[in-house]
């Protein structure tokens, strides 16, 4: 995205919110969804139009994990690594996750078509291995699927 949309999208979402600092988080939300992820100009720009500190946007930003200051591909990848995921073989899925995209956990491909995260628990045990990419579950998992199930996000 360009210097100068990114900066218009910016503006917009702050003036949609009447530059109220108290609504940091719906704003760095709202960001979030145009821009895919939060840039460091987008940090310096929010905390300009918030007459706040850069380092409050910037504590905001790290501290909730919804929030990325990484791009993130298209597809997220989350590989669940409860206790019934992980005693069903969830690290091996994980790992033919990894070798097949040629990225480790936290990582996006360089194509920004996929990122990949591990979660502690979707809260569908009986499933488990679970993989979920967007909104959509995939249990019972196992390494010799994972290829099928990323061909249909390609």
């Amino acid at each position: 995205m360009a210097v100068k949309e990114l900066e218009a999208k910016v503006g917009q979402v702050l003036q949609k919110y009447q530059h109220d600092k108290s609504l940091l988080v719906d704003i760095l939300q709202d960001i979030q969804a145009e821009t895919g992820y939060l840039p460091r100009e987008v940090l310096e720009q929010t905390s300009r139009g918030l007459d706040v500190p850069l380092s409050r946007v910037y504590s905001v930003a790290t501290f909730f994990k919804a929030f990325s200051l990484e791009p993130r591909g298209r597809h997220l990848i989350s590989v669940c690594m409860g206790t019934a995921c992980h005693v069903r073989g969830a690290a091996k899925v994980l790992e033919k996750i990894e070798q097949e995209l040629n990225i480790k956990r936290g990582e996006t491909t360089s194509d920004l078509k996929f990122t990949l995260e591990t979660v502690n628990c979707v809260g569908a045990c009986a499933l488990g291995p679970m993989v979920i990419i967007g909104e959509d579950y995939h249990g019972e998992m196992t390494p010799e699927a994972v290829g099928s199930m990323l061909e249909n996000y390609t």
